[in-house]
């Protein structure tokens, strides 16, 4: 066989390559590619041996590596994975989600550089690398609030909202911070939302899928994933029934989704990225700012349900149409 895995098996038949390091995460994927009867392979490059002098199998390779892989203890997935790209886009195979995105999914730095330079609006964002720069960052921002966060996170682990600045040093002085895995600490402007909501942007092959509202009343890990979900699955406090995660069906004809849509469309083709999600805030003057692409995204399923939509069913129709488009010129 062409690459010799150590949880996953190789055929010649043109198929879908999962690459990935979570299988709480692709398990609802694999049950979609299943509905339609895609042939797929399953590559959890947590545990991997790849001979590179071979040539790669032919199929789809859909990168799903995240950037919270060191939080399972797979800290050097996302290396591996960034060369295992290169051999695979080196021999010209179909990549969705190639080595570029890789780099804006382990580094906001990276994200808001490619968000600015499509027109979104970005919090104001300092970063450092030392104790002290992270102390001295606060300076700039007027006194205003502003929240602590990790250059290569997920799940919004790690960030924590501080109004003072004698509050910052006593927290990255203490035994209690938490640095990031890549040593960058993000320092950014605290966007008070009023509604006390944040909106995620979901797309497939480029193209908008749907837009779902998520509660940040219980803090800011706010992954969507049935795996990950908040204890909570409404908000009671709420005069009305509030869901944790619930899909606007408007956003898409509504004036700021028809502004952020292309934009965000925009940012997916400069940076080769095919599935992806945005995450953005609106503050008390309607002013949205973008904060967060997820290239290794995933849906709630209970959001879903009442929506009458599956994010995942379109990836997986997405990736047989790619996958169909293999094996007529394979055959050609």
């Amino acid at each position: 066989m062409p690459i010799t895995y150590a949880n996953a098996s190789v055929s010649e038949v043109p198929s879908v390559y999962v690459i990935h390091e979570n299988s709480d995460w692709t398990a609802p994927l694999f049950v979609a590619l299943n509905a339609l009867g895609v042939a797929y392979h399953d590559w959890n490059l947590a545990k991997v041996s790849i001979d590179l002098s071979k040539d790669a199998p032919i199929g789809v390779f859909y990168n799903r590596m995240s950037a919270s892989s060191h939080t399972r203890g797979n800290r050097f997935a996302p290396e591996i994975t960034a060369g295992v790209l290169a051999w695979l886009e080196g021999q010209g195979r179909c990549v969705i989600n190639g080595r570029q995105a890789l780099h804006l999914e382990i580094s906001k730095m990276i994200q808001y550089a490619a968000l600015r330079n499509a027109g979104l609006n970005v919090p104001q964002t300092a970063a450092a690398t030392t104790a002290e720069d992270i102390i001295d960052a606060f300076s700039s921002f007027e006194g205003k609030p502003v929240i602590t966060k990790h250059n290569r996170a997920g799940k919004g682990l790690g960030v924590k909202l501080f109004r003072s600045k004698s509050a910052l040093t006593e927290h990255v002085n203490g035994e209690g911070f938490d640095p990031s895995v890549d040593g960058i600490t993000l320092v950014q402007r605290y966007i008070v939302s009023p509604e006390k909501l944040i909106t995620r942007v979901e797309f497939v092959g480029r193209e908008f899928v749907y837009a779902v509202r998520v509660d940040t009343s219980n803090g800011f890990e706010l992954c969507p994933a049935d795996v990950c979900a908040l204890d909570a699955s409404t908000c009671m406090a709420d005069a009305e029934q509030r869901f944790a995660f619930d899909i606007d069906s408007s956003f898409s004809t509504s004036t700021l989704g028809q502004s952020l849509i292309p934009k965000m469309q925009n940012v997916m083709a400069r940076e080769g990225l095919d599935v992806a999600a945005f995450e953005f805030i609106t503050d008390e003057d309607g002013v949205a700012y973008v904060y967060d692409i997820n290239t290794n995204t995933n849906y709630n399923s209970d959001a879903e349900q009442r929506a009458g939509i599956s994010a995942m069913a379109v990836l997986a129709s997405y990736l047989d149409s790619k996958l169909g488009n293999i094996e007529v010129k394979a055959a050609a």
